[in-house]
């Protein structure tokens, strides 16, 4: 063999040996300590409840878990809302963690969804290992997954369908969390099997609560509410989504304020008024193309300049609902018409005078809400001024973060995945304030009849009625 086919051999041929690899696993103990290391919990539990054992003795040690079991439980039955806010989350996720997605059982699942691969130098099969789960409702996991190397997001999405199905859940979806991890949202079943019906109108003003009007019912068939005070409202979704549920459920829920003069709606429609007409007589104010919706925010704006005018000379810091001091409610349905498929100087004043009002009117009672199909910031420049978001079915996953906020899918928000059917019309996603999961829920549907009787109840009297209190006009 010559010099240069010797060379050859040592770099390319068979002369190349597996020196320095591993050619079989570690010993059992050691991938046992290695687990461990992963699941501290595991070891730390038991290691605490013998430390109490032996300190306090086992009789007050069983007393105390016994008291905290029995805390939980509990708390669970006396009041489940705060509950299945704060507690349940965490609970269920432990539970499906240890039950559902370990051992045997999620190793078999991978490997019979092709997620698995074998190792090329011992032979031994390489399993995704569960890295965290999150469970923000009862039918809706995250499990954080790090992938076998050699994976990546796209190979796995390509089986998504075959993990729903060897799940015998609903739907998945499997996003990128962070280099080699990924996010498999899985939602177990549909929780919504019926139509909501409108919720029953207030008798009195005095039976609404501003700050929690009923709009439907959410996936754990408690009653889902939403605040008119206190901020501002975007709702997202496609056309069929259920956007005039949302609408007129609110108006429902705050009829006898809207009757008393406490609230006083500004409704802004320039798809012509065909859907808002029937509940013209509700209205202060209404506006159906460009020209009167510039109209009508001017003056929705002059009247908060002239009552913060009264507060300063009040020395008030923020109003209380009443019929001196109602709650004016801008409704923009179509908002999407008003800030961005006008003509650009319109579009401009209407934007300058919606961001004035988001930015300054919470105290004096002034509040938005606004309903679209797109949510991109190309189409509503103010978004990031709306305090409550609410999405409903939309037609882009990206739409999702857009409107609840960055990571809300990953979390379980899966709006793009509903049908865009009627029987799915009304259901979308809010994320509670205080656990940060998206909370999924229907809105009740309001029929043309509902609208009228609504109309019929509610409608306030004539503004040839005004009397002036407090500097103010009300009727």
């Amino acid at each position: 063999m010559t010099k240069r086919s010797s060379s050859a051999t040592r770099i390319n041929g068979p002369a190349r040996t597996q020196s320095g690899r591993a050619t079989r696993a570690p010993g059992r103990e050691f991938q046992a300590a290695a687990w461990l290391a992963h699941h501290p919990g595991f070891l730390a539990a038991p290691l605490a409840l013998l430390g109490l054992a032996v300190v306090l003795g086992p009789i007050v040690t069983g007393a105390v878990v016994g008291a905290l079991v029995l805390g939980v439980v509990v708390w669970g039955r006396a009041h489940p809302a705060t509950f299945d806010r704060f507690a349940a989350p965490m609970l269920r996720a432990t539970w499906r963690r240890w039950t559902v997605y370990r051992g045997r059982r999620w190793a078999r699942l991978m490997a019979d969804c092709g997620l698995t691969r074998e190792h090329r130098h011992t032979g031994d099969q390489l399993v995704p290992r569960v890295l965290r789960v999150r469970s923000s409702s009862p039918t809706i996991d995250t499990v954080y997954v790090r992938m076998v190397r050699g994976q990546d997001v796209a190979y796995w999405q390509e089986r998504a369908s075959v993990v729903y199905e060897a799940l015998i859940a609903h739907r998945v979806a499997i996003t990128r969390h962070r280099p080699g991890v990924v996010a498999i949202v899985i939602e177990w079943e549909l929780p919504f099997t019926r139509t909501i019906p409108a919720p029953d109108i207030p008798e009195t003003a005095e039976d609404v609560d501003l700050g929690a009007v009923e709009i439907g019912d959410n996936e754990r068939g408690e009653a889902f509410t939403a605040p008119v005070i206190g901020g501002h409202r975007l709702v997202a979704g496609a056309s069929g989504a259920g956007k005039g549920s949302v609408l007129w459920s609110t108006l429902r829920g705050v009829g006898p304020c809207i009757r008393d003069g406490v609230v006083r709606v500004w409704m802004v429609d320039l798809k012509g008024g065909v859907e808002t007409e029937q509940g013209a007589p509700l209205f202060h104010r209404y506006a159906t193309d460009m020209a009167q919706a510039l109209d009508l925010l001017t003056e929705f704006r002059d009247a908060m300049r002239d009552w913060q005018d009264d507060m300063r000379e009040q020395n008030i810091r923020a109003a209380t609902p009443s019929v001196a001091t109602p709650v004016e409610l801008l409704v923009i349905d179509e908002m999407a018409m008003l800030t961005a498929y006008g003509d650009r100087s319109s579009v401009r004043t209407a934007l300058g005078l919606l961001a004035e009002v988001m930015t300054q009117g919470r105290a004096s009672l002034f509040s938005v809400h606004g309903y679209l199909q797109e949510p991109s910031k190309d189409v509503v420049d103010v978004r990031e001024l709306f305090t409550q978001r609410i999405c409903l079915g939309v037609t882009a996953a990206s739409h999702v973060d857009m409107v609840l906020g960055e990571g809300a899918r990953e979390r379980g928000a899966l709006a793009d995945e509903i049908p865009g059917d009627a029987r799915h019309a009304g259901i979308g996603f809010v994320i509670d304030r205080g656990s940060r999961l998206p909370v999924r829920f229907r809105a009740a549907y309001v029929s043309d009849d509902d609208i009228t009787e609504l109309v019929a109840r509610c409608t306030p009297p004539p503004d040839a009625d005004v009397i002036t209190i407090d500097g103010r006009d009300v009727a």
